[in-house]
């Protein structure tokens, strides 16, 4: 699913007009990566989690010259979903 989609489908959903709710999902969006970007986890009650996760420094390989890089250590934003989300995931979608 697209944002535009998401955008859709909140229009049919609400009534809401499509300019309006486009810039809602934008604020939306601009304020979590803001704030995640300013060192802060996002908590969203039975949705889940948006938080930063420290990678350690490792050793890596540039193949193309055979060298040895070190990769420092750095932050990266990761998603934990809800209980209640993972618990509806495992029992209303099917394997294909």
């Amino acid at each position: 699913m697209t944002k535009a989609e998401i955008v859709q489908e909140i229009v049919n959903k609400t009534g809401i007009e499509k300019v309006a709710v486009q810039t809602i999902v934008e604020a939306i969006m601009d304020t979590i990566k803001s704030n995640m970007v300013k060192g802060e986890n996002i908590y969203l009650r039975g949705f889940g989690t948006f938080l930063l996760k420290k990678r350690a420094e490792k050793t890596g390989r540039n193949i193309s010259k055979n060298t040895i890089v070190m990769i420092p250590a750095h932050m990266i934003p990761a998603f934990k979903p809800a209980k209640e989300f993972v618990t509806e995931i495992k029992t209303k979608v099917k394997v294909k």
